[in-house]
């Protein structure tokens, strides 16, 4: 019998092999390594990163509930991994083409409306906060 050959639909890909501890390590590097492109390549990582920061900070700082500082800080790092996917799926188009594509572009726009929705939903947390911290 032969082997699958690597066109094969079930062909798993040559990084799979690791497992255990050494595949925590690598998959620790390649997060270290999306953060690090993320933070060099996309204004838009840095802008939802230091609106976090903002944020977060602003939560902690004035008067608010623990549940309402947790929900903030919830709501800003789910921004942070929208933007991530987002990211993710724009360097993935590209990738493939440069092409102007309708759905390169519905992927793109996509991408885009999720992270107005996750900077949607953290605004309506702070105000839902805001208006019940008593």
């Amino acid at each position: 019998m032969s082997q699958q050959d690597s066109t094969s639909p079930t062909a798993e890909s040559p990084f799979k092999g690791k497992t255990g501890i050494r595949r925590l390590i690598n998959a620790t590097g390649y997060s270290i390594d999306g953060f690090r492109a993320a933070w060099h390549h996309e204004s838009a990582f840095r802008q939802v990163c230091l609106l976090a920061i903002v944020g977060i900070g602003l939560a902690l700082w004035l008067p608010l509930p623990p549940w309402g500082r947790a929900l903030i800080a919830f709501a800003h790092f789910l921004s942070i991994i929208v933007e991530l996917l987002n990211s993710a799926v724009e360097a993935a188009v590209d990738h493939t083409s440069l092409d102007h594509h309708l759905l390169a572009k519905r992927a793109k726009d996509l991408g885009s409306a999720a992270q107005l929705a996750s900077l949607l939903n953290a605004t309506i947390i702070w105000t839902i906060v805001l208006l019940n911290h008593n």
